[in-house]
This record gives structure tokens, C-alpha cells and sequence, in this order.
């Protein structure tokens, strides 16, 4: 867990790039075309609550404000430096920085580590400038930071003052892409959310991500962390703090770009930084309770939802709409993310009739009819009170309301009453058409927690993720109880390095002494090299055996016909012998081959696999899924990041599309879960304990029985030392 006083002085380092009592602009200019200009325009009409000194040779004033040839010429102490020079200039300027003892920086310039070798070599020297002074510094390659508190409009982008300011406040931003999150600013801005931080963190060269995120989760003004990731230079911090946001139940919701392809590949090369596999990173978001959002919009409506400070209880929903085509398109809505229509009880829709017409629907959606929205808008009210007394409803949407009810409305009144009352999650979402979407009674109906968001945002699929947090965020706290959370040791790190040649592929009987060694059961077996050897040892062990070829060469001994099954007696040993060495030879010629394995016949059971790779930006990653066609065929597995919880295995069980088959199917017997835990918590200290060696491990199959658990078959492929760098650092 991040120690709290490291937090404390993290937290205060980073102070003077969000509240900084002065201000220098280097490179300051008095042409209005020019960045330097533009910088000192944001701050001024900003109203910034500090001391601004623009950094000029020549100029004596701009924009009012005295001009100073150098920082050194300036009287006082200088909190924050922002950078309006040309990547050649930095370097002076950071130097001057040092001379001066500025605490932070905002870096503008491109031309770094984003552009090549060249651009690298020159990145480190400021690194090495700012790390030696202290200096905390956001950039290079950044569109700055915003903090509306104290009108730190720390950008030359003033497309950021271009919006109204005045929207919901409590979420903070940041991003790896300046002008996306720029553009993602103004669209929260212009629907009524101003984020009050934002940050365009750049090439990350000194202050990346994660410590952005961990300066908000300690900032008791920001309740949602939300931002734009492309690659995360340091997921093993970002982990511990999710947990953390977590604990404090300060949700962190992120769009994390390059699922395909061709996105990945361009994350990369915008921001020199490895995207990783979409699928650890969605398996990573799960594990640490990071919100995934889909699109900007997504975390505007999951912000706004939030912001209500009431989190629902269930996916179970009620729609109340005038429109039955509208209705029926957001039960649809709401099905498709993973809520829950339910069908109203009798004594519900009862109460309800006794309030709407006759030819209104008491059923799920609850159709009022156009009488709502032209004659009679009391109906809205109507069947909330039925609704808000049933227990088995847990979210109500309106998907209309009445435009003129505005705040001294005896009805917007009554209504915001009932829905004060209720523990039910009730929002409002409104059809996107210009000057109608949004209802006179909004400001009210937001100061009294209860959301109105425009059909544009998606709000459906927002509340889903919010649901899915709060089952999260639930979960989380029950389980603090019973320390499901903590990582397990079940084994202490064991002695094996010696077992673990660089750059080599184990073979079965190798890797399965490495399974041993971290008590993973495994088949009985022995390494014969002749076929008297052989055949003494299956007479030792008991028919029925198994015979296969333990070579480094040849993991897939099925495509080498280099294994027999069920083998019954010493002539049959003997044949199987000979078969599998002329076999193996014949497929790979120059195969290393130490000699035919012998193991026990394991009776039939339920074939799982458990794997785990080493992730170049992750590091080690948990596998789990069912044998044969459901992982060949239909990919059906589950991810984690080791190390892994009881919780984390638990949920990689749940999470597979088979798994009913583990629970009893067609008359079997359900299989022992506590087994499969078991293996793979101990895969995830294996894993974890030689992070910086295991490239790749598969054990499969792992054969699951009624009362217990054997592997039957493993792989194990150590990597060379450049292979095995398990976190990318900025």
C-alpha cells in the first residue's frame, strides 16, 4: 500500500503546478499570433489569483502586465514556470528554473522523446536538470493545466475559455492527448460539468499519469477522477491508487484508446509509449475497479451521475415514459448494457392505475402517454410513489419531463420531495433536440441530486457503469471484512533460480519440477531413457501410464505424435517406446530430447488451463479458461494482473462463459473450485516471485476433479533479460 507520508509529499511537490502564488511566462510575447501572447491572455482573462510576470528581452510590458528580460530579474519567488520557447530553448530556460529554484514547470514545446533517438537523448537532459532541482514538470509535447479555482488557465489553447465555466464542479481530468482532452473539456463544459482540473500530461517525462491521479484522489475537492489513457507508464502505481480511490469511493473512469489494431499502433508512435494488449487492459481495469468508458461522453454522463452522491443498489429498472417508441427504445437501452427490466407486480401496476388514465400502461415501461408531455404534466408524478414503495425496484428513468417547471414549480417541488425520500436512483434523460433537452427545473432538480442528461450522452450506458461501479465499490467494502482482498501467501519464494536457464524453453518433466516446487499438484511420473527403463517404471507406478517425449524442442507433443494414452502392459510400453523416439526424431531432427516421460493414467475429469505471460507493460498475467475447443476455438478465458487476489481468482472462475460446466452439467458431478483457486494463486506467486525470468507458462491440461486437482501436462519458457522488463517507466 503507498505510504501515507510518501502521498503527503507527493501531493505537496505537485502543489505549486495547481496553486502556485506566481507565475513566469518564458517567452512571453507582445505579438497576439504568438503562444507567448496567447499564454498571457489565458491567465489574465482566467482572473488568475497570483502574481503574473511575463519574460521578455525586449519588451518593457504585454498586455499590461511588466516585462523582465530573465527569470533571474524577476524581484520575487516564482512558483510556476510556463514554457512558451522552442524545444532548442528549453534547455537554457530549464536552468535558469533551477538558478532561480522555480518548484514547477509547464513545458509546451514538441520535438522530444516523441520524435526519435535524438529527441530522447535531449528529454533525459531535462530530466536529469529537474530531478537534481526538484522541479515537478508537465510536458514536454502538453497542452498545459487548468485549475478553475484559482483561474490557472495554464494553456495557450483559448478554445478552454470559450465555453461557459459555470457547470457542475467535482471531476478532475487527465489526459494524454492535448487536443482530445481539450475538446472533451468543452463538451462536458457546454453540458453543464466543468471539470476543475485539467491536465495535459504530454511525453510524461517527469510527472506522469498515475501521480496526476493520485494528486486528485487526495484532493477532498475532486470526487471523480476521470481521463484519457493511451498506455500507462507505470500500471503497478496506478493499481495501488485505484485501490485507494476505492477506499474512498472516489470512482476513476477512463477511455483507453487503441483497441484495434491500428489504434494501438498509433497510441504508440503519438505518445512513445507501449499500448499493451487491450484485453489485459480491460482484464486490469475489472481487477482494480477503474471504470472503462467507451467514448468522452461516457464520462460526462457517469460524472454527472455520480455527482448525485447516491449510488444504486441494483440493476433492477422501471422506465417511465410518454412515448411508447421512446420507452421501448430505452428498455432496449438498458437491456443491452446489462440492466434489468422487471416486470412490475400486480400491486404495483394496481397503484399505478389508480393515478394514470385507463388508456395509459402500468406495465414495464410505464407509458403515460403524450397526455403527460401536452395536457396533463402531473402524470409524471403519478406512479412514483408506487414505484418508490416497491422494493423490488432499484432505478427509475424518466426519459421526458416538463420543460416549464422551474424552481418555485409546486409540482417540481413535490417531485424532487418523493425522490429525496427514496433510496431509489432516480434520473431524468431527455430527447437531444436544440433549446428542448434540457428542463427549466434543471439547476434544482441537480442541487437536489437527482441528473438530468441529454439523450446524447448516452446516459444509459453511463448509469451502466455506474451501476457496475457501485457493485464494485460494494463488494470492495464487504470484503475488507474478510481480507478476500489481500494478496495470499500461500508459499514462500522459492530457491529455483538454477532451474531457470536464460532464454530456454523447459521441457515437460523440467517445467512440472518447477510446478512441484510451488506444491502445485502434478502427475506421477518418471524419465526413462531406454525402453527397459520405461516399462520398469510403469510396472512401479501401475497400469494404466501414459508414455510422451520430454523434450525443450517439441511442447505440442499431439502434432509430433510423440504421445500414447491409456498404455496397458510392458509389450505395449515397449511399442509405445519405440514410436514416440522414431516419431519425435522424424518431426524435429534436431529435437534435444532427455528421454520418455512415464506418468500415471489420470482418469477422466474436467480439462481447465491455467497460464501465465509476461506483459511489456504489465508484467506477469494471470490465464484462466476451460481445456480443448473452449480456449482454442471460442477464446473463452479470463485475465488478471499478479499478483492476484482470492477475490481476483474467484472472479476469473465466474467470469468464463463456461462455467457451468464446472458447477455440474448433463448429471456430472460439479468439480472442486477451491482447488482451482488454489493453483492459481500459487501460478500468481510463481510468476510473481521470478517476474524478471518467466516469459511464459501454460499449464495444460490441468485436470479438475469432484476432490481435487492435478496437472497433466506444462510449459515453461524462460526469457532473455530484455524480455523480461516488466514495467515500461517514464
Amino acid at each position: 500500500m503507498t505510504n501515507e507520508n510518501q502521498i503527503d509529499l507527493s501531493n505537496q511537490s505537485l502543489d505549486p503546478l495547481f496553486n502556485p502564488r506566481s507565475v513566469a511566462i518564458l517567452g512571453a510575447s507582445a505579438n497576439k499570433y504568438k503562444i507567448g501572447n496567447l499564454q498571457v491572455k489565458t491567465l489574465l482573462d482566467g482572473k488568475f489569483i497570483g502574481e503574473i510576470y511575463p519574460i521578455n528581452r525586449k519588451a518593457k510590458e504585454i498586455e499590461g502586465l511588466k516585462c523582465y528580460p530573465s527569470l533571474l530579474d524577476v524581484p520575487n519567488d516564482i512558483d510556476l514556470a510556463i514554457f512558451c520557447l522552442n524545444a532548442e530553448q528549453v534547455q537554457q530556460g530549464l536552468e535558469e528554473c533551477a538558478k532561480k529554484n522555480v518548484k514547477a514547470a509547464i513545458i509546451f514545446s514538441a520535438g522530444f522523446s516523441e520524435t526519435g533517438q535524438e529527441g530522447i537523448e535531449k528529454q533525459k537532459v531535462l530530466t536529469e536538470i529537474a530531478k537534481k532541482n526538484g522541479i515537478r514538470i508537465v510536458g514536454p509535447n502538453c497542452v498545459g493545466l487548468v485549475n478553475l479555482s484559482n483561474g490557472l488557465i495554464g494553456t495557450f489553447s483559448p478554445a478552454i475559455l470559450s465555453v461557459p465555466l459555470d457547470g457542475q464542479q467535482g471531476v478532475g481530468y487527465v489526459s494524454q492527448s492535448g487536443a482530445f482532452g481539450v475538446l472533451t473539456y468543452m463538451a462536458a463544459a457546454q453540458n453543464e460539468l466543468s471539470f476543475n482540473y485539467f491536465v495535459s500530461v504530454g511525453n510524461e517525462m517527469e510527472t506522469e499519469f498515475s501521480d496526476i491521479v493520485e494528486y486528485m484522489i487526495h484532493d477532498p475537492k475532486i470526487s471523480v477522477i476521470s481521463g484519457y489513457l493511451e498506455g500507462s507508464k507505470n500500471p503497478e502505481k496506478l493499481r495501488i491508487l485505484a485501490k485507494d480511490a476505492l477506499d474512498k469511493n472516489k470512482p476513476i473512469i477512463v477511455m483507453k484508446t487503441g483497441r484495434s489494431i491500428a489504434g494501438s499502433r498509433a497510441a504508440a508512435s503519438h505518445t512513445g509509449s507501449l499500448a499493451g494488449s487491450d484485453h489485459v487492459y480491460d482484464a486490469f481495469f475489472t481487477q482494480s475497479g477503474i471504470v472503462r468508458a467507451d467514448d468522452y461522453e461516457d464520462i460526462i454522463s457517469f460524472s454527472k451521475l455520480f455527482l448525485s452522491n447516491k449510488l444504486p443498489k441494483g440493476r433492477n429498472t422501471v422506465i417511465i415514459t410518454s412515448s411508447g417508441g421512446r420507452g421501448i427504445n430505452e428498455a432496449d437501452r438498458c437491456e443491452a448494457n446489462g440492466l434489468t427490466i422487471i416486470p412490475l407486480s400486480e400491486k404495483t401496476k394496481e397503484k399505478i392505475m389508480l393515478n394514470i388514465p385507463t388508456y395509459a400502461s402500468a406495465s414495464n415501461p410505464v407509458d403515460l402517454t403524450a397526455a403527460a408531455s401536452v395536457s396533463n404534466p402531473e402524470l409524471f408524478i403519478a406512479p412514483l410513489r408506487a414505484l418508490i414503495e416497491d422494493p423490488e425496484v432499484d432505478n427509475i428513468i424518466f426519459t421526458e419531463f416538463p420543460n416549464y417547471w422551474d424552481a418555485d414549480h409546486p409540482l417540481l417541488k413535490e417531485f424532487i420531495g418523493l425522490c429525496k425520500a427514496s433510496d431509489k436512483f432516480i434520473f431524468i434523460t431527455s430527447f437531444p433536440l436544440v433549446g428542448m433537452s434540457i428542463p427549466q427545473g434543471t439547476a434544482e432538480l441537480v442541487k437536489n441530486g437527482i441528473p438530468v442528461v441529454p439523450g446524447n450522452l448516452n446516459p444509459i450506458r453511463g448509469f451502466a457503469k455506474l451501476v457496475e461501479y457501485s457493485e464494485y465499490y460494494r463488494k470492495n467494502k464487504e470484503l475488507h471484512v474478510f481480507e478476500q482482498l489481500e494478496i495470499p501467501k500461500l508459499i514462500e519464494k522459492q530457491d529455483i533460480e538454477k532451474l531457470l536457464p536464460a532464454g530456454k524453453t523447459l521441457s515437460e518433466s523440467e517445467a512440472s519440477a518447477i510446478l512441484d516446487h510451488y506444491q502445485i499438484p502434478t502427475t506421477k511420473r518418471s524419465l526413462a531413457t531406454t525402453a527397459e527403463e520405461a516399462s520398469n517404471f510403469a510396472t512401479k507406478m501401475g497400469y494404466p501410464v501414459v508414455l510422451k517425449v520430454d523434450s525443450p524442442d517439441i511442447p505440442h507433443k499431439t502434432e509430433a505424435d510423440a504421445i500414447r494414452l491409456n498404455v496397458k502392459d510392458e509389450q505395449e510400453v515397449v511399442k509405445a517406446f519405440t514410436e514416440i523416439t522414431r516419431n519425435a526424431l522424424k518431426y524435429k531432427p534436431d529435437a534435444i530430447i532427455n528421454g520418455i516421460s512415464v506418468q500415471e493414467m489420470l482418469p477422466e475429469g474436467v480439462e481447465v488451463i491455467i497460464g501465465a505471460n509476461n506483459d511489456p507493460v504489465f508484467g506477469p498475467v494471470i490465464m484462466f479458461g476451460l481445456g480443448g475447443i473452449f480456449v482454442e476455438v471460442f477464446k473463452d478465458v479470463s485475465l488478471r494482473v499478479a499478483p492476484i487476489s482470492r477475490k481476483d481468482a474467484h472472479e476469473m472462475i465466474e467470469e468464463i462463459k463456461g462455467k457451468a460446466i464446472l458447477k455440474g452439467t448433463r448429471g456430472k458431478d460439479p468439480v472442486h473450485i477451491e482447488s482451482i483457486i488454489d493453483v492459481l494463486l500459487k501460478v500468481s506467486a510463481l510468476v510473481t516471485d521470478y517476474k524478471d525470468s518467466i516469459k511464459e507458462l501454460d499449464i495444460n491440461p490441468l485436470i479438475v476433479y469432484r476432490d481435487g486437482i492435478k496437472a497433466a501436462d506444462a510449459m515453461l519458457v524462460i526469457g532473455n533479460e530484455s524480455e523480461v522488463k516488466t514495467t515500461i517507466r517514464g
